[in-house]
């Protein structure tokens, strides 16, 4: 984006308020003066809407509107986590092949990690043209700042049409950095994505209000269109062991690469069941569990069947069982072969993250639960005690 930033001596207190509210650490004060790193200055206002005393300069060139001919290529960010690339990864390649065919476009991921540059193969085996690589030490795990930063340069460098990243904890927290640098539209927790045939705008389609009504949202003005998608509402690409495609190592300043924290340790959640993200099926508890220690029942069942334990909001909002396990708008989307709902009544922000269930089970007590409009199977009664006879009845079939 055009544009120019400066500091006004004559105005400029050294209070530092500049310096606290810059996301980048481009400013320091020195000598009770303000002083900015172009280097690290993404034009992002911050500082400007900070400062108290009219030190600071701002302007940025709207006018000067950007060549969207030269944004080419459809993007997919690929998501890794020690090594392994993520399958919500996949879903976007499929996806994303259709729009690059659509628009007579490559289809691109941009990798980045330590010690992977082997697994770039798995992105070319599905479906990916061009495969963007940053292997660094430095970016050995996920941190905000330095893989931000990383994505940045390589968006101004190659200026791709569309970036696409999966709505998860990891891309949640990088696309949106990423989109008020560049001062691009993002469009989050879409469900479905399309490309407009007269003027080649990407279709952005998610929930509104609630999940009462669907909005299609476009980006017209600005490279590149961003959109994060949900888990598990795309099918994977397929794996063609016979496409080519080119691993582009891409040279990366130090300076991109530093982070202002540091990771001390990481402990892995202790959890026995299945991660309901990657579960075909899934045992869920709602406000009708009563307590926390209510949801071993739960686990029971999921043990015997080899499934995923889940929860609504209200289940998850009583502590009663940790944030992870949590399905619906505001947790996670989920498309198991088999959904059961136990004492869960159905409110329209759960149904937004089961809706792609092939068979949904629901144990109410209460006859009129929104939930029994959408199942496939309802049992009215005391899950108490159906839950417990389904998990002696399921573990006796399964010896068989």
């Amino acid at each position: 984006m055009a544009g120019s930033i400066r500091i006004l001596d004559n105005k400029c207190v050294g209070c530092t308020l500049c310096v606290k509210a810059c996301p980048f650490g481009a400013i320091v004060v020195e000598n009770k003066l303000a002083r900015i790193d172009y280097a690290k200055c993404t034009l992002c206002g911050a500082c400007f809407d900070a400062c108290k005393f009219d030190a600071i300069e701002l302007k940025k060139d709207i006018a000067a509107t950007r060549d969207l001919s030269a944004y080419r290529d459809v993007w997919v960010f690929a998501e890794q986590s020690n090594g392994k690339i993520q399958s919500v990864t996949y879903e976007l390649l499929g996806e994303g092949r259709k729009l690059a065919d659509s628009l007579g476009m490559n289809l691109c991921a941009v990798l980045l990690g330590s010690g992977i540059t082997e697994k770039a193969q798995d992105l070319v085996v599905r479906g990916a043209q061009k495969v963007y690589l940053v292997d660094k030490p430095e970016l050995a795990y996920f941190q905000d700042e330095p893989y931000a930063a990383v994505v940045i340069d390589l968006v101004n460098r190659h200026k791709p049409n569309i970036l696409l990243c999966g709505a998860t904890t990891i891309g949640r927290s990088l696309i949106s950095r990423v989109a008020v640098s560049i001062n691009a539209g993002l469009t989050a927790d879409c469900t479905g994505l399309a490309i407009d045939p007269e003027t080649k705008n990407l279709l952005q389609t998610r929930p509104a209000f609630g999940g009462n009504i669907m909005a299609t949202i476009i980006s017209p003005n600005n490279r590149p269109q961003m959109s994060t998608v949900r888990h598990k509402v795309m099918k994977e690409a397929v794996v063609d062991a016979s496409r080519k495609g080119e691993v582009l190592l891409q040279d990366i300043a130090a300076e991109l690469l530093k982070s202002r924290t540091k990771r001390i340790k990481f402990e892995a959640e202790a959890e026995t069941t299945v991660n309901i993200a990657e579960a075909d099926i899934i045992v869920s508890g709602g406000r009708g569990m009563m307590k926390s220690e209510n949801f071993a029942i739960l686990k029971e069942l999921a043990g015997v069947l080899g499934a995923g334990v889940g929860a609504s909001r209200a289940a998850v909002d009583s502590n009663w069982i940790a944030y992870s396990h949590q399905v619906g708008q505001t947790g996670k989307t989920v498309c198991p072969k088999i959904y059961f709902a136990c004492g869960i009544s159905g409110q329209i922000q759960h149904l937004a993250g089961i809706s792609a269930s092939d068979i949904i089970v629901a144990i109410n007590k209460d006859p009129e639960a929104p939930i029994f409009k959408v199942a496939t199977y309802g049992i009215v009664g005391d899950l108490f005690k159906i839950v417990p006879m389904l998990t002696e009845e399921f573990r006796k079939l399964l010896k068989k």
